[in-house]
């Protein structure tokens, strides 16, 4: 009697609320969800560590403590460069955690710079100083989305080395030079807040552009065995640095990235150069050639199967 009842009441709850329980032969419940593998959740908790220093960033900032806050982006754009690595070096790659990185990085790159600077200098300008930051949060918006859309897509090998405009966390350390600059103490580089605000336009638009930007994916994949101490050194004396000379290290290394944005875009150009040749002399290959459309070998197409958004990165 007890077991029809319960049969019954299964169908009930089945047919009013859509429920389909599923049962093995012993009559237990089936597991309808597979345990989550931790390799997957660490690529997604260096993610939400990010994301939390992009917010820490708001709030010093909103104290008055530009420094801590300019501290913590950079701290947010490190976690972002190795998430990705991370997520793909653990097999651990999956769309939510692709959608989840580019959230904090709008966040952490869009949105907390524009409030850092307005909040630094930019506020004095009022409205004016205001719209450039919307901007330049809109501009990191719309970049990252881009970004997304063009991982469907099939490009050369070769271009998988570049960025098309300039990376979120890139735009997001390189438009706060104005207050790196400040903060040397050299009184005769103070940066008029009008300069402030073109220069922001102007990494904005940098990020929105189809400016080739060198993205280094393939520096640090392999490491030859005779220079494995030499690289280890070079990154504890890059970190010692940058801890005793924060401002120095920042100023220095975004004049370097923004002069490395011509190289970048020259090597882009050769590239496309041999590849136009490559494909000129296939399309007089054969008697048909003049009707067949020249195309680039498989070999030089690039799987994007296991790639996800890197900040920053």
């Amino acid at each position: 009697m007890a077991a029809a009842l319960r049969s019954r009441y299964i169908q009930t709850m089945r047919d009013k609320f859509n429920f389909s329980f599923e049962y093995d032969r012993t009559g237990q419940r089936r597991r309808r969800f597979r345990a989550i593998p931790v390799r997957t959740l660490l690529p997604n908790l260096i993610t939400l560590l990010a994301l939390c220093a992009g917010l820490t960033a708001i709030r010093l900032a909103a104290e008055g403590r530009f420094e801590w806050a300019v501290g913590f982006v950079v701290a947010a754009a490190a976690l972002d460069g190795i998430d990705g690595r991370l997520a793909r070096l653990l097999k651990g790659t999956s769309k939510f955690g692709a959608e989840l990185d580019s959230l904090a990085d709008f966040v952490s790159f869009g949105v907390t710079p524009a409030l850092i600077l307005y909040m630094w200098d930019l506020h004095v300008l009022k409205s004016a100083g205001w719209i450039a930051a919307l901007v330049f949060a809109i501009c990191a918006g719309l970049r990252l989305a881009r970004f997304n859309v063009m991982l469907e897509e099939k490009r050369p090998a070769w271009a998988s080395n570049f960025f098309t405009g300039m990376p979120a966390p890139a735009g997001a350390i390189t438009v706060m030079l104005p207050i790196y600059v400040q903060f040397l103490g050299l009184s005769w580089l103070a940066i008029p807040s009008v300069l402030v605000f073109l220069y922001t336009l102007l990494i904005a638009g940098l990020m929105v552009s189809r400016l080739p930007v060198y993205s280094g994916k393939k520096v640090g994949t392999r490491v030859p065995p005779d220079k494995v101490l030499w690289l280890m050194v070079a990154v504890v004396a890059f970190f010692a640095l940058l801890i005793s000379y924060p401002w120095e290290v920042l100023t220095i290394g975004t004049v370097l990235f923004l002069g490395s944005l011509p190289v970048g875009w020259l090597s882009y150009q050769e590239h496309l150069r041999k590849d136009a040749e490559a494909a000129a002399s296939a399309g007089h290959g054969g008697p048909h050639a003049e009707h067949e459309p020249p195309a680039l070998p498989e070999s030089t197409l690039q799987d994007r199967s296991e790639e996800r958004p890197t900040r920053l990165n």
